[in-house]
């Protein structure tokens, strides 16, 4: 028990000096305008060489031209009150500037610390005025915040949240608590499909995976790489119109699949070639914690190399209607996110429950000695564990760049609430990781209806830590005896 408690703290300690605080996010600095301007005809094609004046009280604050990819970005000096100007003279004269809802120029309020999205739209000559676009209230949804018609916060509210559910006008305090409730069990979803895979990990071997978080960020990557090929476009193209085909052979359907598969390639991969040999050596644990971070490292910079560091979303699911129930209104994509997510994770249950392997790896997870010692073989468990696990930190991966956007960071910023569930919900077992994950979810969204979002991490990582002054083995964990 001591040892185990030293583990969890060093794990505690380490995350939390390798996180950055929300303010630091992954672009370095305070409050920025950025935005990328699209093609009309190629959501997929920027347009380089548009100029973008940012200014306050008459005094020119800075200015940007977009790149190749359309992206352009503008460092503020402190948050407040801007005026942003597109220069229309250097839109390409095959575009207009929609006039409809914004036109060229908007004035936008900034946080601190916050990067704000400020969208602009082109139309084919001669459409701007008449070219009807996406409402630009943030309530009503059609774009996910940081990319939202108007602009939005670029980190899907605060870093390590999730796109909250709007509440409809009207709906008062009760449909604030409702939807950020909402928004509460979608993230809670989220991190308990990520955070599975770590606790069964740990489970099974004792090791705490630091990479875990980049295995989220690997599979979001993977399916955003293979969404974009012709291979799936092209697998499509037949079935396009066909009720059901049309869907199962969607390109990000097929995409997240093959994400998945990547994801636990990889676990098993990292099982059999580097955490195997190394117990074989006997290496200490707090050595392979260090080879740990030193895999997320690699992983995460390598995904930076591939991947850069723009933020970038899933082009199939970006603009949607919501739909309202009540004082709830949500995208379908959000919608799909929870189903999928709780399907998921009862069939995970119940594999676990039920089947001879899932039983096995929950006799691992028990007393290792003991479960080698009935004939289970252990090796072959551990590699089907991290197999397990890759997948669904893939899946996890996927669902949140799905919500919010992707990038090479994405599961980084997320591993601690990750590591606060697993520990919340008890150490070692997938139904403890489920229950935490939930937990963490709801306490840090529900907390933005009186705090500052900044802070909505704080409060979950502090109801843990008073739920294991209370109950230390966690909500579902077991006592173990001392001696």
């Amino acid at each position: 028990m001591r040892t185990r408690l030293v583990t969890v703290l060093l794990a505690l300690i380490a995350a939390t000096l390798a996180i950055p605080g929300p303010a630091a996010a992954d672009t370095q600095g305070g409050a920025s305008l950025f935005g990328q301007i699209r093609q009309p005809d190629n959501d997929d094609e920027g347009v380089e060489n548009i100029g973008i004046t940012v200014s306050r009280d008459g005094e020119q604050i800075g200015e940007a031209t977009t790149d190749s990819d359309g992206n352009w970005e503008v460092e503020l000096p402190d948050p407040g009150s801007y005026h942003v100007v597109l220069d229309e003279e250097s839109v390409p004269d095959e575009y207009d500037v929609m006039q409809v809802p914004a036109g060229a120029e908007r004035d936008v309020e900034v946080r601190e610390g916050q990067r704000f999205a400020v969208v602009y739209r082109l139309a084919p000559a001669g459409q701007g005025q008449n070219s009807a676009s996406p409402s630009e209230s943030e309530s009503a949804g059609d774009e996910e915040a940081g990319d939202a018609e108007g602009g939005g916060s670029a980190e899907g509210g605060e870093e390590g949240g999730v796109d909250a559910p709007a509440a409809p006008e009207g709906s008062g305090m009760f449909g604030q608590v409702v939807s950020m409730t909402v928004a509460g069990l979608l993230f809670g979803l989220i991190i308990a499909i990520s955070s599975v895979g770590l606790s069964l990990i740990f489970g099974t071997t004792r090791l705490i995976n630091f990479a875990h978080g980049d295995m989220v960020t690997f599979g979001a990557i993977m399916a955003m790489i293979f969404s974009g090929t012709s291979a799936l476009a092209s697998l499509h193209a037949p079935f396009e119109g066909v009720p059901v085909l049309s869907m199962a052979t969607n390109p990000f359907v097929v995409a997240t699949v093959l994400a998945v598969v990547c994801g636990g390639l990889l676990g098993g991969l990292l099982e059999r070639f580097l955490w195997r040999p190394l117990r074989r050596r006997n290496v200490a644990m707090i050595q392979m914690f260090i080879v740990s971070i030193g895999i997320a490292l690699l992983l995460r910079h390598l995904l930076l190399v591939v991947f850069d560091a723009n933020r970038q979303k899933y082009v199939q699911f970006r603009i949607q209607e919501m739909i309202e129930w009540g004082p709830v209104a949500l995208t379908p994509r959000d919608l799909a996110i929870m189903v999928l997510s709780t399907l998921v994770l009862v069939l995970v249950a119940s594999m676990l429950q039920f089947t001879r392997i899932g039983k096995a790896m929950r006799a691992v997870s028990d007393n290792r000695d003991l479960a080698e010692s009935s004939g289970i073989d252990v090796g072959k468990v551990t590699v089907y564990v991290w197999v397990l696990g890759g997948s669904l930190s893939a899946l996890g991966g996927v669902f949140l760049g799905l919500n919010q956007s992707v990038y090479w960071q994405m599961g980084f910023h997320l591993l601690l609430l990750m590591f606060a569930a697993v520990i919340l919900g008890g150490l070692g077992t997938a139904y403890g990781a489920m229950v935490g994950g939930l937990a963490i979810g709801l306490i840090a969204q529900l907390s933005t209806l009186w705090f500052s979002p900044q802070l909505m991490n704080v409060w979950a990582l502090l109801i843990m830590i008073v739920v294991l002054l209370v109950r230390p083995q966690g909500i579902l964990g077991r006592r173990e005896r001392v001696g």
